[in-house]
């Protein structure tokens, strides 16, 4: 057992504990900004939904009802502009974070294979190459990583932790050269929903791909636009050559979404008025936020989509971070996401309203 955990670093978060105790130790209690954990209510058509299906007893499939692959593969080609998509197009996941700690391993990869993500990147990219004992990379533009063992290629726009956003030119010349060495891409697409300074575009996309799915699989996750991170509830949608042998696995492996869930997500997927509504909060805090961290002294940089503001005093990020539990406030500190991170923060949109607003409070001069 201690041979698997060995080889996965520390686990970041428990770092952040003795300035979590320094924050919720302000008189009007912690403002947690570290974690993009949905705090709004789950829309009542998907907790209708969930409900209505509570009578399950049988076993769930893997694949996922009909009525689940339907709504896949109509919301890919409504929201994302892709073409021709097929239930052989869409595998359902018990979340997204589940997929990328095990894809390295589904894939078969191991010794001598390499993993790249990009060079400030959701730590769990690494876990999954560690995880599958393969090799593991990080880049600033991946055309200019040697292909040589390259078997695996994350991309993740809009970022986590920047909020960053590839271009469409960007993502087209990236499949290109992977396509020209034979590198499977897998585009972390999750928050491709929350564009705001930028409108997202997805891997799926024609004009990214010419037409083909080929070598390409995006990710999809409803915890962020729907407020399912409580549900496990993601998707991949992409090339059938991929997700063919993944969902054959996945069946041997019981990997299996509940079938209440299933019955949400077609729900969620089938009503953007929520989405809307969703968008409206987290564009309201993030106005908010940004303006009382530039007003404290504050950089701001990228942003421009995602949950979070990455930002930056130019100083070590963990002295932003005692900083800022001195107020009451919790932030990620950077370096979770990699070296170059170790001068900024990583603040996140998830909180309520009224604590939002405290947060504010505090920042102001």
């Amino acid at each position: 057992m201690s041979a698997v955990s060995d080889r996965l670093p520390a686990f970041p978060w428990d770092k952040l504990e003795p300035y979590k105790k320094t924050a919720a130790a302000h008189p009007d209690g912690i403002v947690d900004l570290s974690v993009g954990t949905p705090v709004d209510p789950v829309p009542e058509p998907v907790q209708k939904a969930l409900i209505a299906a509570a009578d399950s007893p049988g076993y769930p499939t893997v694949w996922g009802t009909p009525e689940l692959r339907d709504a896949l593969t109509r919301w890919v080609e409504r929201r994302l502009g892709a073409r021709g998509v097929t239930h052989h197009h869409v595998l359902p996941v018990v979340g997204s974070k589940e997929l990328v700690a095990w894809l390295p391993t589904q894939l078969g990869l191991g010794p001598g294979d390499r993993v790249a993500f990009p060079r400030l990147a959701y730590p769990t990219y690494e876990v999954g190459a560690r995880l599958a004992r393969a090799d593991h990379v990080a880049y600033d533009d991946p055309t200019e990583l040697d292909p040589a063992g390259l078997k695996l290629l994350w991309l993740n726009s809009p970022s986590n932790p920047t909020g960053r956003v590839l271009s469409k030119e960007e993502l087209t010349r990236i499949v290109a050269w992977a396509r020209e060495h034979g590198v499977l891409v897998f585009s972390d697409e999750c928050y491709i929903e929350l564009g705001w300074e930028a409108d997202p575009v997805s891997v799926l996309h024609p004009d990214v791909n010419g037409g083909s799915y080929d070598g390409i699989v995006s990710v999809h996750s409803l915890s962020k636009r729907s407020n399912l991170a409580g549900y496990r509830a993601a998707f991949l949608a992409g090339d059938p050559a991929v997700l063919g042998p993944l969902l054959q696995i996945r069946k041997h492996g019981g990997m299996m979404t509940s079938a209440p869930t299933q019955a949400a997500v077609v729900a969620a997927l089938g009503d953007d008025e929520h989405v809307r509504v969703q968008r409206e909060r987290y564009a309201a805090r993030r106005t908010a936020l940004r303006q009382a961290l530039l007003a404290h002294g504050f950089r701001i940089e990228h942003s421009e989509a995602s949950l979070y503001l990455w930002a930056t005093r130019d100083e070590s990020c963990w002295t932003t971070v005692a900083h800022l539990a001195d107020l009451g406030i919790l932030a990620a500190p950077g370096d979770f996401y990699g070296p170059a991170g170790a001068n900024f923060v990583r603040v996140a949109l998830t909180a309520t309203d009224a604590r939002v607003q405290a947060a504010v409070t505090r920042l102001t001069p």
